[in-house]
C-alpha cells in the first residue's frame, strides 16, 4: 500500500543539490524548491532512503521525510501551484 510523504532538504554543494534533485524529481511531484511529495511503498521509501544517503554529504546536508495521514488536509496560500486530484486544499 502506498502512503503520501513530503521530502525536504537542503544541500550545501550545488552539483549534489543538482543530483539530489534530478533524483527527486523521478520519485514525486516537485512542491517547492526542495520539497517533494511522493507516495511511496514501504520498499519504495527504503529504497530512496537508501538512494539519497549514497548522494548527500551527511556532515553537510539535510534530507527529511515527513509521513503524511491519507485523509490529511493541504492548504495552499498565495501563488502556489494546485496538487494533482486527490489531495485536498483548505482554503
Amino acid at each position: 500500500m502506498k502512503c503520501p510523504y513530503l521530502v525536504c532538504y537542503d544541500i550545501r554543494d550545488d552539483r549534489r543539490l543538482q543530483r539530489v534533485f534530478s533524483f527527486m524529481k523521478s520519485q514525486g511531484l516537485h512542491l517547492q524548491y526542495s520539497v517533494f511529495y511522493c507516495e511511496l511503498t514501504w520498499p519504495e521509501l527504503q529504497a530512496l532512503k537508501n538512494k539519497l544517503n549514497e548522494m548527500i554529504n551527511p556532515l553537510e546536508d539535510d534530507v527529511r521525510i515527513y509521513p503524511l495521514q491519507k485523509d490529511s488536509l493541504v492548504a495552499v496560500l498565495g501563488c502556489g501551484e494546485p496538487l494533482p486530484e486527490g489531495i485536498t486544499f483548505l482554503m
